[in-house]
């Protein structure tokens, strides 16, 4: 239990770069408080004494703003970063250094009992505000999206964005390589996609000798032009 604790404080150390000690993570991280109460909660609800489990787990929603439910399995190495608003399921399965942002819910879709909530594999980030919804299975390293919302299972060393999420395979990753935290990398599908839109009309007003469209194509993810309007 002590290595186990030591991993969550070691967590926020290694991917918070506002950390600047462990004594300052023990005292006023709401992440790893809500974590530490979920592990004790976890042990009670283990052993059936399920009431007090939801006793701890309330007392520590209501003083970190993590709602983590007693059943969830936690792995060594989750970080929750700030923590307001995340919400964590049941039956969610979280493996070993997995990286929650604040807002971020694993939620279930269906009202049956057994399996209905996210399972996260090894390395897995979910970026503020995002929604990952039934028994689906997050692959090893893979990257969701802020505000991307997940309801299909994703590979590993995948990226998902948008709503629902997208998922777009990446390159295998190396080995002992750090989880990706550059969530200002993320691709943009929507705007892609109206980009070859563009092009293609483009395409066509030469074929065909006559406009078609007056609206030029972004560059660099920026679109350019006064008259937007439909």
């Amino acid at each position: 239990m002590i290595i186990t604790l030591w991993q969550d404080v070691k967590a926020a150390l290694d991917r918070d770069p506002a950390a600047r000690n462990s004594l300052e993570v023990i005292l006023f991280y709401p992440g790893v408080h809500a974590l530490w109460a979920h592990r004790v909660a976890h042990g009670l609800w283990r052993i059936g004494l399920k009431l007090l489990a939801k006793g701890i787990s309330s007392a520590a929603r209501l003083v970190t703003g993590v709602e983590i439910h007693p059943g969830a399995t936690i792995g060594q190495g989750l970080f929750i970063d700030h923590g307001m608003g995340v919400v964590i399921g049941e039956t969610t399965e979280i493996k070993k250094n997995v990286t929650l942002y604040q807002g971020v819910t694993l939620g279930g879709t269906a009202l049956v009992k057994g399996k209905r909530h996210p399972t996260l594999a090894e390395g897995v980030v979910v970026g503020a505000g995002a929604k990952v919804l039934g028994a689906v299975t997050i692959g090893q390293r893979s990257r969701i999206g802020a505000n991307a919302v997940v309801v299909k299972n994703v590979p590993a060393d995948a990226v998902v964005v948008g709503v629902p999420g997208e998922i777009i395979k990446r390159g295998p990753h190396a080995p002992n390589q750090p989880p990706d935290f550059e969530h200002g990398k993320l691709p943009d599908v929507l705007g892609e996609t109206l980009a070859a839109l563009v092009r293609r009309v483009e395409t066509l007003e030469k074929h065909h000798g006559k406009p078609l469209s007056h609206l030029p194509a972004p560059t660099h993810g920026v679109w350019h032009g006064q008259d937007f309007s439909i």
